[in-house]
């Protein structure tokens, strides 16, 4: 990987999420469109514009880039295979339901991968004025200083961030995660939900909180997050337990290795105790779509 190359990448790509950003908080109205039957179940005009924008920017710049984008995939319906291409993987509006409801917890989510490997994150809330950034191997920062997990390693004195959103309309999956809670609840300090996975690991990453957990995600939820925890310190795994996947991401991400163990053991226990309960049970996965290569 060209180091050098990668920083020019992240020079050019910041203005243009940092005018995204500031585009959102000139909006008044939103018009939401609800997609019934479709896994993209919310979208606003400001969510097609901005990734638009991204897209359009960074593809007159680098024509032979490919992209992955949140609006895109879901007018394909299906989501573009991952190649060894650099692959910009854009969220234009993580927390869209936050968003709508005038939360500040909302942000623009940009990562690059060369060669399948994440390389580059840029994650920005312009409602807080924080640009959240990593380049492999180079650290994390948030508005230039440099960033560092709290590196925690007892789960006694966490704070667990768990977005349980995902199970309001799965019957399963909220008595998997029901389960969780109870096992966990009187082992951690305390337990948040803030409705947007950027965000959830960028505050892992500077220390806000202590670990962060959500399943059944897709790659732009994660492709910019993830990175910037591991640069800052922290540690990622699967749910699971499994290899992380960036193209169906359900994941862990923790201050620690040993704190990231703390959690997994508990919820392996929670998670058997439920698959007694459960017939049939599953972890949850990313919805089964169809998936084509980048043209």
């Amino acid at each position: 990987m060209d180091k050098g190359n990668v920083q020019s990448y992240m020079d050019f790509v910041l203005p243009l999420v940092l005018a995204s950003g500031k585009e959102l908080l000139t909006v008044e109205d939103i018009n939401v469109e609800i997609k019934d039957g479709n896994v993209w179940d919310i979208v606003t005009e400001y969510d097609r514009k901005i990734e638009k924008l991204l897209i359009q920017k960074l593809k007159k710049k680098y024509p032979d880039h490919k992209f992955i984008g949140e609006e895109e995939s879901a007018e394909k319906n299906c989501i573009s295979t991952l190649t060894a291409s650099p692959t910009w993987i854009i969220d234009p509006i993580d927390g869209t339901a936050n968003f709508v409801k005038r939360m500040p917890l909302t942000c623009i989510s940009v990562g690059l991968t060369i060669d399948k490997e994440q390389v580059l994150g840029v994650v920005y809330n312009a409602y807080a004025n924080e640009l959240f950034t990593a380049v492999k191997d180079q650290g994390a920062y948030l508005n230039g200083k440099r960033l560092k997990t709290s590196g925690l390693t007892e789960i006694d004195k966490s704070i667990f961030n768990y977005e349980i959103s995902l199970a309001i309309k799965n019957t399963k999956l909220r008595k998997l995660y029901m389960s969780r809670l109870n096992h966990l609840i009187d082992k951690v300090s305390g337990i948040r939900s803030y409705g947007c996975a950027a965000l959830g690991l960028c505050y892992v990453a500077c220390g806000r909180v202590d670990a962060y957990q959500c399943d059944g995600l897709y790659p732009w939820d994660a492709a910019a997050g993830t990175l910037i925890v591991r640069e800052a310190g922290g540690y990622v795994t699967d749910s699971s337990g499994k290899e992380f996947d960036l193209m169906q991401p359900n994941f862990l991400a923790a201050s620690s290795k040993e704190l990231s163990d703390q959690f997994m053991a508990i919820e392996r226990q929670a998670d058997e105790e439920a698959t007694n309960k459960i017939k049939n049970h599953f972890l949850p996965e990313q919805p089964k779509l169809p998936t084509e290569k980048i043209k």
